[in-house]
């Protein structure tokens, strides 16, 4: 499946949007883009399903940039302007201010079907993949391991205790008194 490519003017802008994605139930593959240019070469080095940007970037505006993009990448056009005449069904516009929930159902329209995670288990929580990683420094710290091996320590413990490697993970810190 497809990457998600963000091209705001303004990076803040560009890393803001980008959480949001992130942060809702749309893939996590969300590239930041600063310039035309760059989408157009990422776009031949990978496969890119949506393009997030505006109506002019630094180098070139959205009409120049469609015209090069593949026929199957859609293209979310955030600005302020309101009379845009669109040329093309791949193109959805979205007025700016918008809402978090506004992006992500216009996201949703011009991404495939089987473009949302799995499962709402399937993504870890920030809290969890802290404590992996405290458990992983702990073993790391205590028994002389890699990163890998000790991540593999936790890993098979996990599949033969039939535990999550976050649960693991809480069950190491709390022996190892960390």
């Amino acid at each position: 499946m497809g990457a998600i490519l963000v091209a705001m003017p303004k990076h803040d802008d560009s890393e803001r949007i980008a959480r949001m994605i992130r942060g809702s139930d749309i893939w996590e593959d969300v590239f930041i883009c600063d310039t035309g240019s760059e989408i157009l070469r990422r776009i031949e080095d990978m496969d890119i399903s949506l393009v997030l940007c505006t109506r002019r970037m630094c180098d070139m505006g959205y009409e120049e940039l469609y015209e090069y993009m593949p026929a199957a990448t859609n293209m979310l056009l955030l600005t302020k302007d309101n009379r845009i005449d669109l040329f093309s069904s791949n193109i959805v516009v979205l007025q700016i201010p918008f809402k978090s929930a506004d992006l992500i159902n216009s996201m949703r329209m011009l991404l495939p079907e089987g473009y949302r995670r799995r499962s709402a288990k399937s993504a870890r929580s920030v809290g969890d993949k802290i404590t992996i990683d405290k458990a992983k420094m702990l073993l790391m710290d205590r028994n002389n391991m890699t990163e890998a091996e000790a991540y593999r320590y936790m890993q098979k413990n996990s599949m033969d205790m039939g535990r999550t490697l976050a649960e693991t993970a809480h069950m190491i810190l709390s022996l190892g008194g960390g």
